[in-house]
């Protein structure tokens, strides 16, 4: 079976930190990959019920470090997981602040690009580099209005 760019990628990433790319982080990517959006422990066991809870709380936090996976961090107890965006496609979050849902929103080129220039101007007057942005709207979703 031949790997995706993806799984090189990873495997890379992963062989830089001396860990190697096991079946169990395999299943937890591809549940990361299948989903519509940001997943919490919780949704990624639901989604695979042969994946120990251990394993993927040790997995996850092996994965973010080698900087595979990213955490967001919502007002609710429970942290979501997906894929960092130098794996997928670059993007923002719509975050729920009543019941912590996350999901992803992407803007047209033109608007990306004037945010983008514009982030980059108030970061200069005062001397911050930027190397990428990430935008998380807060708010309530349509089930909790």
């Amino acid at each position: 079976m031949a790997e995706t760019d993806i799984e090189v990628e990873i495997s890379a990433l992963l062989r830089r930190a001396n860990q190697r790319y096991t079946k169990g982080r395999r299943r937890l990517i591809a549940v990361l990959q299948s989903a519509d959006g940001p997943l919490t422990i919780t949704q990624i066991l639901a989604n695979d019920s042969s994946l120990p809870q251990s394993s993927v709380y040790r997995n996850l936090s092996i994965l973010e470090t080698v900087g595979v996976v990213t955490r967001i961090v919502t007002r609710d107890d429970f942290a979501h997981f997906e894929l960092t965006e130098h794996l997928t496609e670059h993007h923002h979050h719509l975050i729920c602040s009543k019941c912590g849902d996350v999901s992803d929103f992407s803007l047209d080129n033109r608007t990306e690009s004037s945010l983008n220039r514009d982030l980059h101007r108030a970061a200069a007057d005062v001397s911050f580099n930027i190397e990428t942005h990430r935008l998380d709207l807060l708010g309530t979703c349509a089930q909790c209005t």
